[in-house]
Parts: C-alpha cells; structure tokens; sequence
C-alpha cells in the first residue's frame, strides 16, 4: 500500500460528525430518564436541526467530498462495493457506496426525527416549538412518529458500527482515522480544499445555524 497521503475531510465536516454523534447521544439518553432531563433534550435536538442544516448546505458548497453528488451511486456500485472480494485498489477517497447508502439514511432519519420531534408533545410538562402552529391531530402523528422514529434511529446507529467494523475486519480498511485526521493513505485522489478560510467559513456558518436553532427551537 501506498504511503501516499491525501486530505479528504474538511474540519468543518470533521466536526459536524463529532458533533452530531454527541447531540443524538444526549437527545436519546435524555429521552430515556425523562423529568428535567428533557430540557436538555430539547437542547439536543434543536443542535441537531442546526447541524443538519450546516450539513444540507455544506452538501452543495463544501469542498470536493462533503458534496452530496460525489457519493451519489447507483445501486449495482453498492452492490459490487458489498462483495467480498473488493479490496484496497477498489477504495474510494470519499464514502464508498454502501457507506454513501448509509450516510443518506442517517441524515434523512434525523432529519425525520428533528423535525417530528418540534410538533411533538408529551402532554404534561415539555413539547416542541413548534407545537402551537399545529392541530391536535398533526401533533398527535408527529409525537408517535417521534417516538417510533428513535427506533430507526438505534438500528441505523449499530449497522453504522456494523459497517465501520467490518470493513475493518474484512477488507483492513480503517474509516475512523481518516474521519478524525481528514487524511486517508494508499489512495490516488484529489484532495479536498481545507483552508483557513474553508474552515473559517464552514465553523462560522454551522456557529451561526447551531445558535439560531438553539435561540428559536428551545
């Protein structure tokens, strides 16, 4: 393998998945006790519609991998990408795939998630900000689908694990390091802008959306 190394994860997005991964930690440790905990679900979750949307845009104007096209694949690539007999030659320099397949289901299922949860509420002590612009009826769906919805969200959680430590194990591909450094070896790509002004304007912009959401949603 090649000791070549080439920058694919800007800081921005770096963050954004750390990020991420600690607000829907919190959101559905918090829902889980309940009580007092909920005001920092509440929290979480309007960290989350932030992050998503700094995600969404940074999709259409962040550096050459955080774009959406670059892991658009069809379905006989994730397919292929699935075999056993794929190997570090076949690697790609963003998401491979079936990762891309993953990473789509993730945000939809938190976005799903996010914005079921501002209609819901528990009828006692908490709801979402959003709560007052709809009927009892549409409150009514939008709190069980909240609560179904966080099913999905575990089960998308452990086949992301799934995945990560298999291709580990498999195919001897380490996807953490890379999400953690920004640089993956062995690959003969392009590399993806992460400038000082790159980083300066996506960690401004997802600032920006993290508070406003936290500001209007909580």
């Amino acid at each position: 393998m090649s000791d070549s190394r080439v920058r694919v994860w800007d800081l921005p997005l770096r963050l954004f998945h750390v990020l991420l991964l600690i607000c829907v930690a919190v959101a559905l440790v918090t829902a889980q006790l309940g009580g007092n905990w909920m005001t920092w679900h509440v929290r979480a979750g309007a960290s989350t519609v932030g992050l998503l949307l700094f995600r969404a845009i940074w999709g259409f104007v962040g550096p050459r991998y955080a774009r959406f096209h670059t892991f658009l694949y069809p379905p006989r690539q994730v397919l292929a990408c699935l075999k056993p007999g794929v190997h570090a030659s076949m690697r790609h320099a963003g998401h491979n795939p079936a990762g891309a397949v993953s990473v789509f289901a993730m945000l939809l299922v938190l976005l799903a998630e996010s914005v079921s949860g501002l209609f819901s509420s528990d009828a006692i002590a908490t709801e979402g900000a959003l709560v007052r612009f709809g009927s009892d009826a549409a409150v009514s769906t939008a709190t069980s689908l909240h609560v179904a919805l966080q099913w999905a969200v575990y089960a998308l959680i452990a086949l992301h694990l799934l995945a990560i430590f298999g291709r580990l194990l498999l195919k001897r591909e380490d996807l953490i390091r890379p999400m953690l450094s920004g640089d993956k070896y062995g690959i003969d790509a392009e590399p993806a802008m992460d400038t000082p002004m790159v980083r300066g304007i996506g960690l401004a912009l997802a600032s920006l959306l993290i508070a406003g959401s936290i500001w209007l949603l909580t």
